[in-house]
């Protein structure tokens, strides 16, 4: 049995790189799929398709509907969703695709440093587990196979 896992987090560093490692050095039937990584491509998606835009505000919302589209498909074809918060940057998105993801019943890990503990408390409460690290999060996944 091969999970699709959905990876809700930032895009500026490479905790995704990090997470795919370490489940294929554990040998994981796993497909990861996950937000536009590139940046700029991701916020200038809506010009990119649509054309040129009158200002940044319906630039923004142009580029923020066609990466909804993108998260709601690979997000409702996954199996599960993995939702990191780091704590170098706001997480806002991470937050948004984590309480869509558990109110669509998709079985929900939450990898959250013991720092944001009091700040993700509700949204901890609602996922299905919740852990410190990338290892435990690896961990839980491997338990699914045994």
């Amino acid at each position: 049995m091969e999970l699709r896992v959905y990876l809700a987090g930032q895009i500026h560093d490479a905790w995704r790189d990090e997470l795919k490692q370490k489940a294929e050095k554990k040998d994981l039937k796993v497909k990861f799929v996950h937000p536009q990584e590139n940046h700029s491509r991701s916020d200038n998606v809506g010009e990119d398709i649509l054309g040129e835009q009158p200002n940044k505000e319906i630039k923004d919302d142009k580029a923020s509907a066609i990466n909804n589209f993108r998260t709601k498909l690979l997000m409702e074809r996954s199996d599960a969703v993995i939702a990191y918060f780091g704590e170098n940057y706001k997480q806002w998105n991470t937050a948004m695709d984590a309480g869509i993801a558990i109110q669509a019943g998709k079985p929900t890990i939450l990898i959250r440093d013991e720092s944001l503990i009091h700040p993700l408390k509700e949204l901890s409460n609602q996922a299905t587990v919740t852990v410190e690290n990338i290892d435990q999060a690896i961990e839980v996944l491997n338990y699914v196979y045994e």
